[in-house]
């Protein structure tokens, strides 16, 4: 398949294709302990379209979502990997999702919080992760209830422990995980969203580079290579997203 070369250099403004990856979010990419080096879903599909385009791959990474967005707003890296949202796309290009993931709220076994409707109260607060998709979203959706922002979100359920918080809020898989290790907490049954994994490019790239990597997207997820990065990593709870026709 050729490549427009028009579209390569606008990916590749310094020669390099910079790839914004978010460590905060433990089903896309996460950081190999013996040798530092980032690894996961988010890292397989940077290769694949550096590879795709013909062009060397730099990984910029990131601890929080919200500097893994900013990076790519600000033109620091020259595509990411982030959740679907309206005040991203301000200055973002997004493509369809390749994985959607869930997200749920937790609590304490003894919490009178029993549903997703119990938690909008004006007596609770909610740890989220600063700038993540939870964040943002429940900014918006939440008219009773505090925010309180974790600095990353693997940090929030530490947050909602050291500041006695009522709810946290994050990844499924995450909050799970926190819930193994720390007595006395539980799930709620349901999610309060699904989050949209999308590729994006700064808008001021062009449509033609916008195009082409929601393309390389559903090429991915056609392929079966969204799927297979998924059960390599040993990734449960994340689904890949329908194609778009």
């Amino acid at each position: 398949m050729t490549i427009d070369q028009n579209v390569v250099a606008a990916f590749t403004p310094t020669g390099k294709l910079r790839a914004s990856i978010n460590l905060g979010n433990p089903i896309l990419a996460n950081r190999n302990p013996q040798t530092g080096e980032p690894f996961g879903v988010s890292v397989d599909l940077a290769r694949a379209f550096a590879k795709h385009l013909g062009v060397e791959l730099e990984l910029v990474v990131f601890d929080a979502a919200g500097n893994s967005v900013q990076a790519v707003s600000e033109e620091r890296a020259d595509f990411g990997f982030f959740a679907i949202d309206p005040a991203r796309g301000e200055t973002i290009a997004f493509t369809a999702p390749y994985v959607l993931i869930e997200g749920f709220y937790l609590v304490r076994d003894d919490s009178p919080v029993r549903t997703n409707a119990d938690v909008d109260r004006a007596q609770n607060r909610v740890a989220v992760g600063k700038g993540s998709a939870y964040d943002l979203f429940l900014t918006r959706e939440l008219k009773a209830a505090q925010i309180v922002r974790a600095p990353t979100s693997p940090a929030v359920v530490r947050t909602f422990i050291d500041q006695q918080l009522e709810v946290a809020a994050g990844v499924k898989q995450q909050l799970e995980a926190d819930a193994r290790e720390i007595a006395g907490l539980r799930l709620l049954d349901e999610r309060f969203m699904v989050i949209r994994q999308a590729m994006g490019v700064p808008k001021t790239r062009g449509p033609a580079a916008a195009d082409a990597l929601a393309r390389f997207v559903e090429d991915m997820k056609a392929s079966g290579f969204v799927a297979h990065a998924l059960a390599r990593h040993r990734i449960n709870g994340a689904s890949v997203a329908p194609s778009v026709h």
